[in-house]
This record gives C-alpha cells, sequence and structure tokens, in this order.
C-alpha cells in the first residue's frame, strides 16, 4: 500500500540573479504538478521586478516584513500575517522597497511555469 502524503525536505531551489530566494515545495519544477505551486521566498530589501501580466492566478501570504504590489496602478501593500489573490491576466509589478527583507509564500494556480509569466521589458 502506498502513502497517501508526500512530505517535501528538499525544495527545488529556483536559480536567480536579484537576490530573491525561491524554493518550490510542489510544482512544476518539484513533482511535475502543473496544477499548482506552493514556494517560500524571501524578496530582499530594495528589491523590485518588472511588470507582468501572469496566466495564473497567485496568492501571497506574509510572513514576515512588507511586500508592495502595483496591480493595474493600484499600490498595496502588504504586511505580516496579510494576504492577497491576484486574478489572472492582471498587470501586476512585485516589489520590496523597504529596508528588511520580505519571506512569503506564493501559491499559483495553475502551476508557476515562465512560459506564462508574460513578463515586460525594462
Amino acid at each position: 500500500m502506498s502513502k497517501k502524503y508526500i512530505i517535501q525536505n528538499s525544495p527545488f531551489v529556483v536559480p536567480t540573479t536579484d537576490g530573491k530566494l525561491i524554493e518550490e515545495h510542489f510544482g512544476n519544477a518539484t513533482d511535475k504538478n502543473s496544477k499548482v505551486s506552493i514556494a517560500h521566498m524571501v524578496a530582499p530589501a530594495g528589491w523590485s521586478e518588472p511588470f507582468q501580466t501572469p496566466e495564473f492566478e497567485e496568492y501571497t501570504y506574509i510572513i514576515k516584513g512588507k511586500k508592495q504590489f502595483n496591480i493595474d496602478g493600484d499600490i498595496v501593500v502588504l504586511e505580516e500575517g496579510q494576504s492577497i489573490k491576484i486574478e489572472k491576466n492582471v498587470r501586476v509589478q512585485y516589489s520590496n522597497p523597504f529596508t528588511e527583507p520580505c519571506e512569503y509564500l506564493a501559491i499559483c494556480l495553475p502551476a508557476f511555469s515562465i512560459d506564462l509569466v508574460n513578463r515586460e521589458e525594462v
């Protein structure tokens, strides 16, 4: 009889060039799950990404620090203990313009794939 659960002890660490830590626990890179991805992330102080229009819903839960979202021109700042759901096909920019790192969980439905991000050129 096979087990009805999986314990993830070695998430896939996504290579980055901007100092952001991305540890995918479940998703395309770890267990080939294209339905959902769950990642633990740490965005360093001063970090930002270009605007993008993801083809997936993204849920973010802030563990520690603050994270800024520019969602179709609305500036939203989340703090520890807060969460947000951003619909798919919405133009958004993620950043941490603050002085402390931001630790958070990100859940994407369907799973994160670079092909579904649609990042704008800077």
